[in-house]
């Protein structure tokens, strides 16, 4: 495995910010997100993106990567971290599952021939968070370490929840491990899935660690999600907005039929209750669709002929302190 410029795969400079790191990768996950892009080297430059961005939005990780670089890469292409730069491979993970010497973690999104993975590293094991305890007869035993990864989900799927298979592939021996995970239905970004007992392998055959995923959610071209609310926009002509009437607005459960009040303005918000994100009550959060007026691109003679005649009988004037309210 060769060594991989992270900066140049989110296309930053190594002194970009957070926010900076978030918005490439934003951007980019957008572009490449094979629900989206449907050229062949999608998925591959997806997962690319998505490994990059889980090393440089982390400051520890990419304080390690930043410094021991070209070690790692060394490390990679031989199997074996080089002698004193072990603390960046155990923080990294090499060791396996099993094991081995790295483990790859990918995440199937199911169904669609669609699948976003992420590639991550597990540590062998090593002192964790238990106090080690004598074993008769053989070495103390101690729990192993805990892992984490990130899984990308879309926000439908965060939404609905359910099952997703995450594979274990240890390289070395080609052994796999196929977890089924419950994705819980409204969960939100910065949260985590545990997995009991996927962590490293505790020294002496004590009990093995934990695996957390941490979610993250890719944008999404019609909602934000702000709490358990929902934000969306809903286009309207100038007519509909003058004179009221009905269009189809999407949610998360699929397409209703909304009224637009008669003298709807630019920034007005329908708010359908019960049609946003799931909540930790039970119950779902609130969908606020913001009227957004729309013109023709291009005005036909009678478009233009209806909008010059308006504006010569029309009194309105919303520049006017006190009127057009």
């Amino acid at each position: 495995m060769e060594y991989k410029d992270y900066y140049a795969t989110l296309g930053i400079d190594k002194s970009a910010d957070k926010e900076e790191i978030q918005r490439a990768y934003r951007k980019l996950a957008r572009k490449y997100h094979p629900d989206i892009n449907k050229s062949p080297d999608a998925e591959g430059r997806f997962k690319e993106i998505n490994e990059a961005y889980e090393v440089l939005k982390d400051s520890d990780k990419r304080a390690k990567y930043d410094r021991f670089g070209s070690a790692w890469k060394q490390a990679q292409q031989t199997g074996a971290p080089p002698q004193g730069f072990e603390d960046v491979f155990s923080q990294f993970g090499f060791g396996g599952f099993a094991g081995g010497e790295g483990a790859r973690i990918d995440f199937d999104m199911g169904g669609g021939g669609f699948s976003s993975f992420f590639e991550a590293l597990f540590g062998s094991g090593g002192p964790g968070g238990g106090r080690p305890r004598p074993r008769p007869g053989g070495a103390p035993q101690g729990r192993g370490i805990d892992h984490e990864a990130t899984i990308t989900l879309p926000l439908e799927e965060a939404g609905r929840g359910g099952k997703r298979e995450v594979t274990l592939t240890d390289p070395a021996t080609g052994r796999r491990k196929t977890l089924r995970v419950t994705i819980p239905a409204g969960i939100r970004p910065g949260q985590r899935i545990r997995l009991s007992g996927q962590g490293g392998q505790g020294p002496g055959g004590g009990p093995r660690g934990d695996l957390y995923l941490t979610v993250e959610l890719l944008p999404n071209p019609r909602f934000r999600l702000r709490g358990a609310d929902l934000h969306t926009t809903l286009a309207v002509t100038p007519w509909e907005a003058a004179l009221g009437g009905q269009a189809t607005l999407g949610t998360l459960d699929g397409d209703v039929v909304v009224r637009i009040p008669p003298g709807s303005s630019s920034g007005r918000r329908i708010r359908l209750r019960g049609r946003g994100f799931p909540d930790a009550s039970g119950g779902n959060g609130d969908l606020l669709a913001e009227i957004r007026i729309v013109l023709p691109e291009h005005l036909t003679e009678e478009e233009r002929e209806g909008f010059e005649k308006l504006a010569q009988t029309s009194k309105f004037q919303p520049r006017v302190t006190g009127e057009g309210k």
